[in-house]
């Protein structure tokens, strides 16, 4: 697929585990869609490739409360024990999550426009 097909977002990498987020994209976006880290604007994030639309908050929730069991159990493998998991009901948004977008396809009509 050419990447001129693609639509690129960038989401800040607060509260997401790169494992994870690799994990999990495309089973949330599809079998094309890509996921590196990226810094914009001298902040940390991911830069996510995608034919389709970005993550939504729901999906962008998820992969946090994952991202978070896994730093627990990894701090709990490290101390030598399980730790409680903290918050397991919890269900409130991620904050300042507000995927940017980095690039769009052009349309046909707007190509046509441009000749």
């Amino acid at each position: 697929m050419s990447t001129e097909n693609l639509n690129r977002y960038w989401i800040p990498a607060l509260d997401i585990n790169k494992k994870v987020i690799t994990q999990e994209l495309q089973y949330y976006l599809g079998p094309d869609a890509t996921v590196r880290p990226y810094t914009r604007e001298g902040e940390d994030g991911f830069l996510i490739t995608t034919p389709g639309e970005c993550l939504t908050d729901e999906q962008i929730d998820d992969i946090c409360r994952k991202s978070k069991e896994v730093w627990e159990k990894s701090a709990a493998e490290r101390l030598g024990r399980l730790a409680p998991r903290a918050g397991a009901g919890n269900t409130s948004k991620r904050p300042l999550h507000d995927p940017i977008v980095i690039s769009r396809p052009l349309k046909k009509r707007q190509v046509e426009k441009e000749k």
